[in-house]
């Protein structure tokens, strides 16, 4: 009986088809899931801040500009 080797052709195709197959989880269930699982709770308010900037951002650019530019 003969070995698969690590580098091989035929687990490079494996690979490829395991990626095929896995789930894509959305970003943020998949970081939520990280910090649950290594207990990085300090990573939860640095996310919050940058997801409410990037709405201001988001925001700025828009017709809502002058209520967010009052916030400053």
């Amino acid at each position: 009986m003969t070995e698969r080797t690590a580098n091989g052709p035929e687990r490079q195709e494996d690979f490829a088809r395991e990626l095929d197959q896995a789930e894509q989880l959305p970003f943020l269930v998949e970081l939520w899931q990280f910090m649950r699982d290594n207990k990085k709770w300090w990573l939860g308010p640095i996310v919050i801040v940058l997801l409410l900037l990037g709405g201001l951002i988001a925001l700025s650019g828009t017709v809502a500009a002058p209520f967010v530019y009052t916030l400053f």
